[in-house]
């Protein structure tokens, strides 16, 4: 087997593993999940990225190697390609706080109990990532057959992140009026309940879908259209599909704990939509200008200059955000 193949069963059997740990011992059904348990979470599924990274790392010696001998991959170097992992993951994890935003809005407008959070946030996820894994086989394929894709995918980044940037007032998600919910209206029997739990009850002998089913596919599809910034930014960090698929699914499983921990302070780091929307436009200017940079800039150079611009951007909006808040309790 390949040193590609290992690592990809190695992280299936990881991600398997951490599933089965994270169900069975750090969460219950039906139950609440507190601030402290959300935090424990999400150190686990940090932690857990963390030791892909430095296995990775291990690994990127014989991972060079192959890409080396494959005419289609991009050459990488030693450690690089654990880099590159971590600037992916660390873009999608700061781009899920997004997602989070709007989950807010769909668990509110639909009343969901809170004692079936988790598991209809599980549900939303692993269907997440099962849409992410056929976008992003889909996105890979084409790229390798028509690269001038990646520039299409710069220019979409660059209109992005100036929307983003320049937005003051973001016209608030209505989950009723969206598409997604206006679908699963015409074509499925819905009840405006959830059915003590359930995803689909029987009344007066019909099948019907319940309130929780709608919000596990309106969490699934909505997931899927902020792929559709997520996974062009990936791509702009690194073109190996390793690298992508990883750092997307270990950053959209832990979305449900950092749902639990964010959930009351999400809409204070105003400032990070505009931090987010720098790293966009940086990835954009730099998959446009990937040509002239390569004459500049080494392949572990243009690494390295990724992950620091994202990590000063979101931690600087993070951070500027707090203090604007402290300031404006304090007057």
């Amino acid at each position: 087997m390949s040193t590609h193949g290992v690592v990809y069963l190695v992280f299936g059997i990881v991600l398997t593993v951490a599933l089965i740990f994270d169900l069975g011992l750090l969460s219950k059904k039906n139950q609440t999940v507190s601030i402290k348990q959300a935090l424990y979470q999400t150190a686990f599924w940090i932690g857990l990225a963390l030791v892909f990274f430095l296995f990775v790392w291990m690994e990127g010696a014989s991972l060079a190697a192959e890409n080396a001998q494959n005419t289609t991959a991009v050459s990488v170097t030693g450690p690089q390609l654990a880099f590159e992992f971590l600037s992916a993951y660390l873009m999608e994890w700061s781009l899920s706080i997004d997602n989070i935003f709007v989950f807010i809005l769909i668990f509110t407008a639909f009343s969901v109990k809170e004692k079936h959070y988790p598991r209809v946030l599980l549900a939303g996820v692993l269907m997440a990532i099962v849409f992410r894994i056929i976008f992003i086989t889909v996105g890979v394929a084409l790229v390798a057959r028509f690269s001038w894709i990646l520039y299409l995918f710069g220019v979409f980044l660059l209109y992005t992140g100036y929307k983003m940037f320049v937005s003051t007032e973001e016209e608030e998600f209505s989950p009723h009026d969206s598409a997604i919910y206006k679908y699963l209206k015409k074509f499925l029997p819905l009840v405006d309940h959830d059915g003590n739990g359930k995803y689909r009850v029987h009344e007066n002998g019909k099948a019907f879908y319940t309130s929780l089913f709608v919000v596990v596919m309106l969490l699934a599809g909505i997931d899927l259209v902020f792929a559709l910034d997520s996974i062009p930014a990936v791509m702009g960090i690194s073109k190996d599909p390793l690298v992508i698929y990883t750092s997307n699914i270990f950053a959209v499983l832990g979305l449900r704990s950092l749902f639990f921990l964010l959930r009351g302070a999400v809409n204070r780091f105003e400032y990070l939509q505009q931090g987010i929307a720098v790293v966009l436009i940086f990835i954009g200017i730099k998959m446009l200008g990937e040509h002239y940079l390569n004459e500049w800039l080494d392949k572990s150079a243009q690494v390295f200059l990724s992950l620091a611009v994202i990590l000063v951007c979101i931690s600087g909006s993070v951070l500027y955000s707090m203090l604007k808040n402290k300031k404006r309790t304090e007057s």
